[in-house]
């Protein structure tokens, strides 16, 4: 049997910064660089997705894009798409890229296939109007896929693969004396972490409810907040209204995750929402305990008493009793760490991602050959 024909994939990352989605798709194109696949990533000039991927070698093409409702942006990619002579569009970011993606595939008819990295409900009009334009959906955790076919999404429109996690590069020692160094910590701190952007569905305000009720019985207790966003005024106002300021910090956007997370004690991701949660496996990655909600695709990252521990959304008390559960209970957290660890090189392997992306292309080239 004569191997498949070589595929062209232009894949399209319309965001500005290298959050989780981007980082997959740094992932999946570095993943795809060693198969048949020949890939082009289409992306806004000076966007950080788009210098890492031309450092890695990626073939980048850089379009001139003024947000979400820049509707001239489907020219630009339709040009894009013929000049490279595409077979198949994959677009990764949404609001905007992936309307504008799907129109400049849909003109030129060509196949298109969307990620969906977030489990929000949507409008059955918008539904009905938008996932027309592509030939399949991938989400990136059966949560999602649960979603989209509540909204009304045929099943087999729809598959599950989930994000991945780059597992070797954080199998790093824990250093909690540099820790403390860069973070100007106190030298007996119990360290935690909250790695998210600052926006309401990520819980900074939950994780600040709950530490008003802790810091009285853990005076050691350090709490770094790594990320940027939008809420960081008014979380920093609600620490200032909590007298919080002696125990928690905020890092700003932390590159080196690989260096801090193993020397935290755990990481706490109080999101009210969340597709799957890239941040979560990249903290069972380093080896340590999460405590997550049990809301969207996170259970499918943390798995309650056996990685780490779930909590409903949005509930202050319940997440007060788990932090308080692992800090008292250090060997039971280092437990969780040790089988997170081990899950995530059995079960989230970026070659296992990229296989999965594959297998999606493949079957909608050969629907559209037989159609």
């Amino acid at each position: 049997m004569s191997d498949p024909k070589p595929l062209c994939v232009a894949h399209i990352e319309l965001g500005a910064h290298l959050y989780g989605g981007a980082q997959q798709v740094l992932y999946l194109l570095g993943e795809l660089s060693k198969t048949e696949v020949r890939s082009v990533l289409i992306c806004p000039e000076r966007s950080a997705v788009g210098e890492a991927a031309q450092a890695a070698g990626i073939d980048v093409e850089t379009i001139s894009y003024r947000g979400d409702l820049d509707w001239r942006a489907t020219k630009r990619i339709r040009e894009i798409l013929t000049r490279h002579q595409v077979d198949l569009v994959h677009v990764h970011s949404r609001r905007g890229a992936d309307i504008w993606g799907g129109l400049a595939a849909r003109k030129l008819g060509l196949p298109c296939v969307l990620s969906r990295r977030v489990d929000n409900r949507e409008r059955a009009w918008a539904v009905a109007a938008k996932y027309r334009l592509y030939d399949h959906v991938i989400a990136i955790s059966e949560g999602i896929r649960d979603v989209l076919i509540a909204d009304g999404l045929p099943p087999g429109k729809v598959s599950c693969v989930r994000s991945a996690v780059d597992w070797e590069r954080f199998q790093q020692s824990a250093d909690k004396a540099g820790l403390v160094s860069r973070f100007d910590l106190p030298e007996d701190a119990t360290v935690i972490g909250i790695a998210a952007q600052l926006i309401p569905r990520k819980g900074h305000d939950i994780l600040l409810e709950a530490l008003s009720d802790l810091v009285g019985r853990w005076p050691n207790l350090q709490v770094l907040v790594m990320g940027k966003g939008p809420s960081e005024s008014a979380i920093r106002e609600q620490i200032r209204a909590l007298d919080l300021s002696r125990y928690v910090q905020l890092v700003g956007f932390v590159e080196d995750l690989e260096h801090v997370l193993p020397s935290l004690d755990f990481l706490v991701h109080p999101a009210r929402t969340e597709g799957l949660g890239v941040v979560l496996l990249q903290a069972a990655s380093a080896g340590i305990a999460v405590i997550a909600c049990d809301a969207g695709g996170m259970p499918e990252a943390v798995m309650d008493e056996e990685t780490g521990l779930l909590v409903p959304p949005g509930d202050a008390g319940a997440l007060t009793t788990a932090i308080e559960r692992l800090l008292s209970e250090p060997e039971r957290s280092a437990a969780f760490g040790t089988k997170g660890r081990e899950r995530m090189l059995a079960s989230f392997s970026i070659s296992a991602m990229a296989q999965g992306n594959v297998n999606v292309y493949r079957a909608v080239m050969a629907a559209r050959s037989e159609a």
